[in-house]
């Protein structure tokens, strides 16, 4: 039964397609000695991309036609499998927001029948319901594969130790590596989160090759090993993983340079299915966006329409290859741009740039727009200061007042240095976002630190 399917499909990615349904996709059609996971997709130039993209769209928008949620919309807007005919059409869909997910928690934009979901993801929920998402069973291949792909894309192979700093649970960049590792074919080592000492005893005693990390916690982890009286450069560590928090190019380059390793970026969302969205391949000159998974948008923020190729917008995703729970024109309020050409690498999907922020992130400050990200690119200057910062904002009479505290790297007494450091950085932030600052310098340890994303900021100020 499988020959005769198999004969009767017209190419390889025909038979992935097929392999994939039938829930027995591996890396084994994959040479491991080559340079893509998946050479035919990664590299499908760009009209029969967009084709795919279009079936692919039609296929989804028939799996969501058994959401409640979608399924009146779509009657409303005349959108049909039928009435597709090319990308652009996704200009006529209504866009989905958190809120959708909150409102319709928690299980209101499912398609299909709840007997057919296997796990759910969930965001912390701090404040009213949290967004919970659906997988089935094939979602989750397709998840893991899209990871695995990506780790293949910077290098990793079967032979690696993957270890993953994430929780276990919710947090879906626990799961989502492990089981990506798994299907890479390498040996993982399923740490968790926090416990710095652990992962020091683990990574020397195993030999771990590879990290799974954020930003804020590779540069903490390698204080853990200074602290051992262990150089991070000196272990068999060659290649990090980092993400899920906004960090600089700046940032990164501190910490391949602390840990003498390659850190490729990497973009994922638990309402995209988690990591895996989007990577850095080895040229490090953007992330691919894995286009044969999403359609990619890059809009206004303010007037949802689409801004010129390069520029700065939010990105908005529609998922095209998952059953249990596709979102369509997905407003992620992450803020990015598409970069022009082609990628030496010869992968054909677009690139993402650095993203510089989220526009729910953009703090309001005496009228001038500020982000994050703007203040960590200044602060990572200077070698001076290790990486922990806070922003905090107050309302002090009547006027709204910054301060800046930044962590040394050393302890010093040297009192005239500090004064001109401190005026330094407060010139440099000040040319960068347009006010003045109070920049504060404490010692090492001093800002709270969590197990999960780093705080940057403390808006004390009421009504903002």
């Amino acid at each position: 039964m499988l020959l005769l399917k198999v004969k009767k499909l017209n190419n390889s990615f025909e038979f992935y397609k097929f392999a994939n349904q039938t829930n027995e996709l591996t890396h084994n059609y994959t040479n491991m000695n080559g340079k893509y996971w998946n050479e035919e997709i990664e590299t499908m130039p760009r009209k029969q991309l967009e084709k795919l993209q279009v079936e692919r769209l039609k296929k989804t928008v028939e799996i969501a036609m058994g959401s409640e949620f979608y399924a009146p919309k779509f009657k409303e807007l005349g959108i049909t499998p039928e009435s597709i005919k090319s990308v652009e059409d996704i200009k006529r869909f209504p866009f989905t927001t958190k809120n959708d997910l909150r409102a319709t928690y928690p299980f209101g934009i499912k398609s299909v029948p709840l007997e057919k979901v296997v796990r759910l993801h969930s965001s912390s929920g701090t404040t009213g319901n949290p967004t919970v998402i659906l997988h089935s069973q094939k979602d989750l291949d397709e998840w893991a594969d899209a990871m695995a792909r990506s780790m293949y894309c910077i290098g990793l192979r079967n032979t690696d130790i993957i270890q993953n700093t994430s929780g276990y649970g919710m947090f879906t960049g626990g799961l989502g590596i492990q089981y990506a590792a798994e299907r890479l074919g390498a040996l993982t080592v399923p740490a968790g989160a926090g416990n710095s000492k652990r992962h020091v005893k683990f990574i020397t005693d195993f030999g771990t090759t590879a990290l799974h990390c954020i930003p804020s916690y590779a540069t903490r982890l390698a204080a853990a090993f200074q602290e051992e009286g262990i150089d991070p450069r000196n272990t068999t560590v060659h290649t990090l993983i980092i993400g899920a928090e906004p960090h600089s190019e700046a940032q990164r380059k501190r910490i391949e340079e602390i840990w003498g390793a390659k850190a490729y970026n990497n973009f994922g969302m638990s309402e995209m299915c988690g990591p895996g969205v989007a990577i850095e391949c080895q040229e490090q000159n953007g992330m691919h966006i894995w286009e044969d998974n999403y359609i990619v948008e890059i809009l206004d923020p303010e007037t949802l329409e689409p801004v010129p190729e390069g520029e700065l917008g939010e990105l908005v995703l529609t998922t095209l290859n998952r059953e249990a729970m596709p979102l369509f024109r997905y407003r992620t309020r992450d803020l990015t741009r598409i970069l022009p050409g082609d990628c030496p690498c010869g992968r054909t999907h677009v690139r993402l740039a650095r993203f510089q922020g989220r526009s729910d992130d953009m703090m309001i400050v005496k009228g001038v727009n500020i982000y994050p990200i703007q203040i960590e690119k200044i602060l990572m200057q200077f070698p001076e200061l290790a990486s922990d910062y806070l922003i905090t904002i107050e309302t002090v009479g009547d006027n709204d007042e910054m301060t800046i505290e930044a962590e040394l790297a050393q302890a010093t007494d040297d009192f005239g240095m500090l004064q001109n450091l401190t005026k330094e950085i407060t010139r440099r932030l000040k040319d960068e976002i347009l006010l003045t600052p109070r920049v504060k310098l404490v010692g090492k340890g001093v800002i709270p630190q969590s197990d999960g994303k780093a705080k940057r900021v403390n808006d004390l100020r009421h009504n903002h």
